[in-house]
């Protein structure tokens, strides 16, 4: 069912709270990472550094030494990492097929007009 290239692994749900960190600014020094998550998350610096180790020993960050610090950048875009954990998801929960999931999250989730609007599209570029 997945089309990736490569082998994404598995990130944790506090792995996904860093590396949404890391997307969104390109890339982050640890001490940068620990800043932006004071008074979000309830994690000491330690425990900041040990995702980081983590997230690069998996091979979804690289880094690079500057001066004293290490510059954490992605080495997978966001939208490989969604696509594979949802094709993950769905295989786990829904045994590999998506309508079963997509009927029960529309049934169960308020949609805007644009929303259902922006399926529309998904839909008919889908089916060329």
């Amino acid at each position: 069912m997945r089309k990736n290239k490569r082998e994404i692994p598995a990130i944790s749900d506090a792995e996904w709270i860093v590396m949404r960190v890391i997307w969104d600014r390109g890339q982050v020094t640890a001490n940068e990472m620990v800043d932006a998550l004071e008074g979000k998350q309830d994690w000491k610096p330690k425990t900041i550094h040990t995702l980081l180790r983590r997230l690069t020993d998996k091979g979804v960050l690289e880094f690079e030494k500057s001066g004293r610090e290490y510059v954490f950048s992605p080495v997978i875009e966001r939208e490989e990492a969604e696509q594979a954990q949802s094709h993950l998801f769905i295989e786990r929960i829904f045994a590999g097929k998506p309508i079963p999931f997509l009927a029960r999250f529309m049934e169960t989730t308020d949609l805007s007009e644009s929303d259902i609007e922006e399926l529309r599209k998904v839909l008919k570029k889908k089916s060329k």
